[in-house]
């Protein structure tokens, strides 16, 4: 079966599902900040397991469905819960929920994310908005993918949208939460980073690090999607202290961001 029978599949039974429900905007919710969806007015919930096509999530903090709501006044689909590369998945596996996001017709997407700090000034708990990222995953999603003339190069230049980026930072303003801008570097994981693999990272003019959000990002740039990306650090990077690095850190720490994380969201969704 081809993709765009696959998306067809999808579609149609998210269209059922959804009962004329038309979302304007998509999050993808990252390890150990699902709680963000409680906050949903009215919500619909479909777990994965049900829907066409669509891979089921193994990680601890991946809840694994997808929720349609309202929050501050906007039409919501949450995907809560997303597939890794680490899982031993594909890269179409990755990003066929961006391909379903555009199928229903959503033209801005929310990336969050849990990552490393590399940033000497990052503390656990800070939030970075991705004003750019560099794919060490060593694989690209759009491998074969054409635009019905050939192969597409895709401009990348600026993927991610400052008009949204600016809307989130007055946001943080208003409400006086901190916030940082910088660059998120992508790996394949499950291995948590070297010292030696943050240094170069460093130099390389990497902010943060994770395992996730660069192959969705160029899937949905793909499709002409408007890009938020947001990080969570929850750690700092191998090496920049002694501790040893943890998945249970990071979900302690994701849980512990979540009443800041909903202000945020709610508040930027309200101006937009």
């Amino acid at each position: 079966m081809t993709l765009t029978e696959q998306l067809k599949e999808t579609k149609e039974f998210l269209d059922a599902r959804l009962a004329g429900f038309k979302p304007e905007v998509a999050l993808v919710v990252g390890s150990g900040m699902s709680g963000i969806t409680q906050s949903l007015a009215n919500p619909v919930a479909i777990p994965y397991a049900e829907i066409p096509h669509f891979p089921k999530p193994t990680v601890t903090g991946h809840a694994g469905q997808m929720l349609a709501g309202t929050l501050a006044g906007k039409k919501l689909l949450v995907l809560s819960g997303r597939f890794h590369l680490y899982e031993g998945r594909s890269v179409g596996e990755v990003t066929y929920p961006m391909h379903v996001v555009d199928a229903l017709g959503i033209k801005i997407v929310l990336l969050t994310n849990a990552a490393g700090g590399i940033n000497p000034q990052f503390k656990p708990g800070d939030l970075m908005l991705i004003e750019d990222h560099i794919n060490f995953t060593g694989t690209n999603p759009l491998l074969g993918f054409t635009n019905g003339n050939g192969v597409k190069f895709l401009d990348m230049t600026q993927a991610y949208a400052t008009r949204l980026r600016e809307k989130f930072e007055n946001a943080a303003e208003k409400l006086q939460i901190p916030i940082w801008r910088g660059v998120y570097l992508a790996t394949t994981g499950p291995t948590y980073e070297t010292p030696a693999e943050v240094k170069a990272f460093a130099w390389l003019g990497a902010d943060a690090v994770g395992m996730s959000t660069v192959p969705e990002a160029i899937v949905a740039r793909f499709h002409n999607i408007e890009l938020l990306g947001l990080s969570l650090i929850t750690n700092l990077a191998a090496g920049i202290t002694n501790k040893r690095l943890s998945h249970e850190e990071v979900l302690t720490v994701g849980k512990a961001a979540e009443d800041k994380l909903v202000r945020l969201l709610t508040e930027f969704l309200g101006a937009l």
